[in-house]
């Protein structure tokens, strides 16, 4: 069977030449006899993947030497938890509450402190991203949360919160590396990797140095500490190897194609191609408020279930797969990550305009 169109929210699509290096490097990783997956972590073999992987990402994203990079388990939820008890010190922080995943960082938080609402776009189904350039953020919160990109609801911050001062924590799981960011604008920047960067099981975490310390909420785990994690260079136990080996690749992959300024261009161009045609269909329509609509996370309605469903069947049987909206959202959803080629979209709007040709 050739490999079809994949537009999953996550875990998504990755690069096919990612794929080809890691099957034919599977059972024996540059003449050391075996598979990445089965080699000890405290190898030298080991050792050189991963600070490999960390020496690309932080020329990726320009990280500064005060940074450290952490690759962590759980997924993103679980640093739901381990920011509040790491950050908290005066055991209040605000969060802005754009979507699904902010709202449950946001009632993680409220187990460890006082978790303030300071803006959100709950009132209209998260279609949109409140002005957070003027927010009432309580002078002693230890910070301000947010969720970037929006992965349900197809919403991206365009410009940061004016914070007042206070750290900002962000989540990007569904924008991680899909442009450039300035990373000294965050307090800590992190994301599960299985929408942009590789196999679901690896967190990142860009941590400002000065938030790495011994003073956490009693009671937080040893695992959970990110000064276990930054004083043993992610190796304080097994780390999810297989998985950090794979992001190592679409590192050099995302280098290879010239870079994040290079990488947004290329998103740029495919969402144009989708939005530009769901702002002139007459039969779909995009959900999103246009000047928040994100570049990776495209939800669309046709503003019937029964032809909804007929058009995420058909689309499958032709090689469009995983288009069915969040159950929140309903309709259709197409993630467009790094590594959805162009022509990808291209076929899914030829698609699209042949459908609604033949349901009009």
């Amino acid at each position: 069977m050739s490999r079809v169109y994949n537009f999953s929210a996550g875990p998504a699509v990755l690069p096919e030449e990612v794929l080809k290096e890691a099957a034919d490097e599977m059972l024996d990783y540059k003449g050391c006899g075996m598979s990445v997956m089965e080699m000890s972590h405290r190898s030298k073999v080991y050792d050189n993947i991963i600070k490999e992987a960390e020496a690309d990402l932080r020329d990726l994203m320009n990280i500064p030497d005060n940074y450290k990079v952490l690759f962590l388990q759980g997924g993103a939820s679980q640093q739901f938890a381990a920011i509040p008890m790491n950050l908290m010190k005066n055991k209040k922080a605000a969060y802005i509450v754009t979507g699904q995943w902010a709202k449950k960082a946001y009632q993680e938080a409220k187990m460890y402190g006082e978790a303030v609402e300071v803006a959100s776009s709950a009132d209209k189904t998260f279609s949109y991203i409140p002005d957070c350039s003027d927010l009432d953020i309580p002078e002693d919160a230890d910070y301000v949360y947010i969720c970037e990109n929006n992965t349900i609801y197809g919403t991206k911050f365009k410009t940061l919160p004016n914070t007042k001062g206070h750290i900002l924590v962000s989540d990007v799981s569904s924008c991680f590396l899909s442009e450039p960011v300035d990373v000294t604008k965050y307090g800590v920047i992190y994301g599960g990797v299985q929408k942009n960067i590789g196999p679901a099981g690896v967190v990142i975490a860009i941590i400002r140095e000065d938030l790495i310390t011994d003073d956490v909420l009693e009671g937080t785990p040893t695992m959970l500490k990110y000064k276990t994690q930054a004083d043993n260079d992610s190796l304080y136990n097994t780390p999810p190897c297989y998985g950090i080996y794979i992001c190592g690749k679409v590192f050099k992959w995302l280098k290879k194609m010239g870079g994040l300024e290079a990488m947004k261009r290329h998103n740029e161009e495919k969402a144009k191609i989708l939005y530009d045609f769901l702002d002139e269909s007459k039969m779909f329509s995009g959900t999103v408020a246009k000047e928040d609509r994100s570049l990776m996370n495209v939800p669309f309605v046709t503003g019937n279930d029964d032809l909804d469903a007929k058009f995420v069947k058909e689309a499958a049987e032709a090689g469009f797969v995983n288009l069915k909206g969040h159950r929140t959202v309903g309709g259709m959803r197409a993630s467009i990550y790094n590594a959805m080629p162009k022509e990808g979209v291209e076929k899914l709007v030829a698609f699209m305009k042949k459908f609604e040709e033949e349901n009009a």
